[in-house]
């Protein structure tokens, strides 16, 4: 309801605004039409009276109207300050409202003393009513002030910058649009400088994840080098160690050159269909080692009949790999990690759920941030995501999917991911 008041509103303020000399001149025309009708009404004046009137109001309106428009349009009255270019328009307004009646007095008056007062009385109230115009002005004028000195807080710097809002006219709806912006900009900046701490982490963290294992190798290379290892036994061990830190380093280069690619948008590869259920069997059978190493128990559990998947060959075995590793890695002993799949309204979706500590409200929050990778990869005790959250939201969001992590109800973490089914003639 409110809605469609609102429309014949707007449409009538912007047919006036595009050309406000309409105002003007409907304005003119009807105060002449009321005035005149009134004075017939009233006074019941003879023709000529009557003609008179109309013709020293309408030239008066005319002369003094047409002089104030082309004053407005040559900019001689608008100024620096629309608090002073308001306040010459009263004046020119109470002008032009007094000159013609004080014309008409003068010739139906014939009492000096009436016409006195009457100029007097139009003074006052001329006067009156300009101090009442300028006292609106001022309050319109001070919330453009405090609009203008919040943008240029804004463009200085100061996020923080807000208008005081107050009424429902233009000017406030003007500083609710200013502080909904300064509001999305403080929102940017903080995602920027969030983003920016987090990335200069991220330098770290893989600075000290290469130094590591590089540093260790290269003591042990210069301990066979120099001989100071000479049981063959011990100097392979030296060498197993140095292959385990060295595969190490080719997974952790891995993880960010995919990153790389992921992030620079590179070519994509041909999808072809694949059916969930063998995605999930390779999955386990891959893992099926390790999760016995560690003492949990890895479960499938898909649904039959489930719709094919077009995917990139090999990328979506890397995604469920990096959850499945995730959980795996953080789950106790004795524990539960389950790989499933499921048909929704879309496609197919995919889950990874385990029994380990969940995640903290912080790794839900921005464990799929581009930049959020290091420290949650390192502090998992409680639950998180390190570099395997970031490629595989890259490779699902490349695949037209998207993915979402979540605490369960009964405890421990899930993250699924849902895949487009295949459309019918197209992969």
């Amino acid at each position: 309801m409110n809605d469609s008041n609102a429309m014949p509103r707007r449409a009538v303020a912007g047919w006036f605004g595009r050309a406000p000399w309409r105002i003007l001149l409907i304005g003119v025309a009807l105060a002449l039409v009321v005035a005149t009708a009134l004075f017939y009404g009233l006074m019941a004046p003879g023709p000529g009276d009557l003609a008179l009137l109309a013709a020293t109001l309408g030239v008066a309106s005319v002369l003094a109207v047409g002089l104030g428009y082309l004053l407005y349009r040559r900019g001689w009255v608008r100024s620096s300050s629309l608090m002073v270019t308001l306040m010459a328009t009263y004046l020119w307004a109470g002008l032009v409202t007094l000159l013609p009646v004080w014309l008409l007095q003068r010739q139906m008056f014939f009492n000096a003393h009436d016409l006195a007062l009457s100029g007097v009385l139009l003074l006052f109230a001329a006067i009156v009513a300009t101090a009442y115009g300028l006292f609106v002005a001022a309050g319109l004028t001070e919330g453009l002030h405090q609009t203008t000195a919040a943008a240029d807080r804004l463009a200085a710097g100061d996020v923080a910058a807000r208008v005081p809002v107050a009424g429902r006219d233009e000017v406030a709806r003007l500083g609710q649009s200013f502080n909904a912006m300064a509001d999305q900009l403080q929102a940017a900046a903080d995602r920027r400088r969030e983003a920016e701490s987090l990335r200069r982490n991220l330098v770290a963290w893989t600075s000290h994840d290469l130094r590591t294992p590089l540093t260790a190798i290269r003591v042990r290379v210069e301990a066979l080098h120099d001989g100071l290892v000479s049981d063959p036994a011990e100097a392979r061990r030296y060498v197993a160690a140095m292959r385990t830190d060295v595969m190490a380093l080719d997974s952790l280069l891995d993880d960010l050159f995919e990153l790389a690619q992921l992030d620079a948008g590179g070519p994509a590869a041909a999808r072809q269909p694949h059916a969930p259920a063998d995605l999930v069997a390779d999955c386990l059978e891959r893992f099926a080692p390790l999760a016995e190493q560690r003492g949990v128990t890895l479960a499938g559990e898909v649904a039959a009949g489930l719709p094919a998947v077009a995917a990139q060959p090999g990328k979506i075995e890397r995604v469920l790999g990096n959850l499945v590793g995730n959980a795996l890695r953080h789950t106790p002993p004795g524990g539960r990690v389950t790989v499933g799949a499921d048909v929704a309204p879309e496609g197919v979706v995919f889950v990874v759920a385990d029994t380990g500590p969940g995640f903290s409200p912080a790794d839900l929050a921005h464990g799929f941030e581009q930049f959020y990778r290091g420290e949650a990869a390192r502090s998992r005790a409680t639950g998180g995501a390190g570099l395997g959250l970031a490629i595989a939201r890259g490779i699902v969001e490349a695949h037209g999917g998207r993915i979402w992590a979540e605490n369960r109800a009964e405890g421990g973490a899930q993250v699924s991911f849902l895949l487009p089914r295949i459309l019918q003639g197209r992969v």
